[in-house]
Formats: C-alpha cells, sequence, structure tokens
C-alpha cells in the first residue's frame, strides 16, 4: 500500500492490528509510526524497541499478555534488519489474539524490506505501507501541520525558506520549528536566518544552477558527495529540478510570467524563484528532452550495471553533463 492510499484509511479512523512502515523516506517512516502510536495509546504505554535489542521471545511474551495498567498494549520496533518470516507471522498473531495488542514495525532503508510486506494482509488485519520521499508541496504541507500543532505563528515564505536551506531535510526543519516557537513571535525569513543553520559547505540550490548554466561543478559536486549525499538522491533531485524546469519554460510559452503556485503547488523563496525562471527561460525546448535522455540513461546505469566506483562515475557523467548542455 502507498501512502495516499493509507492515508485515506487514517481519515476514515481504520485500526490494524500491526502495521509496517518502509521505504525511501526515513522521516516519514518515523512521522507515521508515531503519528500511528499516538493514535492509539498514551506515551507512557508506548514500548519502543530499537534495533539490536529485538528479542522475539520477549516481544511475543508481551503481545500475548495484557497490561495491568492499561487497555493497550502498543510495541515499536525499529529495524534495519529483516525479521525472519515465521517470526513475523507469529509477532501478527499475537495481536490478533489478544485484542489489546498492537504492533508497529519501523523498518529503516529501502533494501531487504520489500519481501516482509507479503506477511501483512487483510486476514490478519494488518498493513505494510511503502514510503517514498515526498514532494515539495507535501513537505511544505507537513511543516506547516507542524507549525500550527506546536502554535508557531509564521509566515509561509519562512517555511519554505527554512526546507531549502535543510536541504529538503524534513527532520532538521521540524527541530528548527521547535526551537524557534520559543521566541513568541511571527517567523519571517528574516528570523529564520538569524536563529537557524543550514546543513553543509554547499547550497544546493546553487549546485543544481551550476550544473545547469554549464559553470564548474566539480568542487561543489565532491563536497556534496563527501558530506554523505547517496549518488541516486542525488540524481533523482537534479532530475526533479530539470522537470520543474521544463514546466516552467512550457507554462511561460503558453500563458506567459510564470506562476509559482500553478506551476509548482507552492511559491519558493522569491530569489530562488526569480533565478529558477530565468535559468527555465534561457533553455530551448528541444533541449529539455536531451536533458531527460541523458539523466535517465545514467540512472538507469546506477542502479543495472555493476559499478565499482559509483561515485566517480556519477562525479564525471555530471561533469560530462555541463560540457554537453553548456
Amino acid at each position: 500500500m502507498y501512502k495516499n492510499e493509507f492515508d485515506n484509511l487514517l481519515k476514515q479512523n481504520k485500526k490494524f492490528d500491526a502495521y509496517m512502515f518502509y521505504g525511501q523516506s526515513t522521516f516519514l517512516i518515523d512521522y507515521y509510526s508515531n503519528l500511528v502510536a499516538q493514535s492509539i495509546a498514551h506515551e507512557s504505554d508506548i514500548q519502543r524497541i530499537y534495533f539490536d535489542e529485538y528479542d522475539f521471545k520477549f516481544i511475543k511474551e508481551q503481545l500475548l499478555q495484557s497490561s495491568l495498567f492499561s487497555s493497550t498494549n502498543l510495541i515499536i520496533i525499529k529495524t534495519e534488519k529483516k525479521i525472519q518470516k515465521k517470526e513475523l507471522t507469529e509477532l501478527i498473531n499475537a495481536c490478533n489474539i489478544n485484542p489489546d495488542s498492537t504492533l508497529i514495525f519501523s523498518c529503516l532503508g529501502d533494501i531487504e524490506f520489500k519481501t516482509m510486506s507479503s506477511s501483512f494482509s487483510a486476514k490478519t488485519n494488518s498493513v505494510s505501507v511503502r514510503m517514498f520521499a515526498p514532494y515539495i508541496n507535501e513537505a511544505l504541507k507537513l511543516l506547516e501541520k507542524e507549525a500550527r500543532a506546536i502554535g508557531l505563528d509564521y509566515e509561509m515564505s519562512a517555511l519554505n525558506h527554512l526546507y531549502f536551506m535543510h536541504r529538503h531535510d524534513l527532520s532538521l526543519c521540524i527541530n528548527d520549528l521547535k526551537k524557534l516557537v520559543i521566541l513568541d513571535k511571527k517567523i519571517n525569513t528574516n528570523l529564520i536566518n538569524s536563529h537557524c543553520f543550514g546543513i553543509g559547505n554547499v547550497s544546493f540550490e546553487d549546485f543544481l544552477n551550476d550544473l545547469i548554466l554549464g559553470n564548474d561543478i566539480s568542487e561543489e559536486l565532491q563536497l556534496l558527495l563527501e558530506e554523505g549525499m547517496n549518488e541516486i538522491y542525488l540524481l533523482n533531485q537534479i532530475t526533479s529540478f530539470v522537470q520543474q524546469l521544463f514546466m516552467i519554460s512550457a507554462y511561460t510559452r503558453a500563458f506567459g510570467t510564470p506562476n509559482a503556485k500553478e506551476i509548482l503547488g507552492y511559491v519558493p523563496p522569491k530569489n530562488i524563484w526569480e533565478k529558477k525562471s530565468k535559468l527555465a527561460i534561457s533553455i530551448k525546448p528541444e533541449v529539455f528532452q536531451e536533458m531527460f535522455e541523458f539523466l535517465l540513461d545514467l540512472e538507469l546505469k546506477l542502479k543495472s550495471t555493476k559499478i565499482n566506483k559509483e561515485n566517480l562515475f556519477l562525479q564525471a557523467s555530471l561533469r560530462k553533463f555541463t560540457v554537453m548542455f553548456r
């Protein structure tokens, strides 16, 4: 099941005996694990099992026993390793036997967990939800929701600025929102700049602009990868950026002055939007197709070909990109 389907079930207040959250977005996996847990039990009744603390026999016993002090018995298991199918089946079955028990698997990583999802079905009143990295407008809505939840007075442009400052890292953004609420002021861009600090030594937005403009991106690219940015994630962000430029270009040619809200579904910080619009209009329509073909072919090679040094291969390919589309 995908997130949008699960969101509809949440709105209907549908409850399951066991949940599994996995996929690309660590933030959403953690966010939904806690969201579901807190909708079922008080924080004091939630038991969290972290990584190497996993003990099948202990957890099964806990699920089969009802709490003496509460009507709910909820366990969240955070894991980076695949749970054996037999154990998984028995744990879900324990929740079916004991109506007071609920189990949530918070699976961090997207390598092995997909095969686990087959153990979750309507037959056992259990569900698995795959989380993909949120689109920008979806991420900004989540930030708005969190800001309202903590009673923060804010300007939307400030949330946009914070999101881009932290390179789309929602965890860092929400941590900063919790700090900013202490100021007891309406949060604007100036306050963000004064009290928050973006991660890394490279502006990701500047890197993307330099890449498309054909500027030398060697140093920026090296720093981004040294800071731990995943090669596939970086490539996906570049493709998304080019897609946005194409949408701006197509809109402008069809209707005139580009409208950020209509094109992207959100309004970026003014300086970012002006730079992005100017760049989009400077690219000929036929060049966009060539860019997409290059980037999609590169992604296919990274995912399907055994490449010993993906980091170096990506660097070389992106340098070629800057030369081809300069």
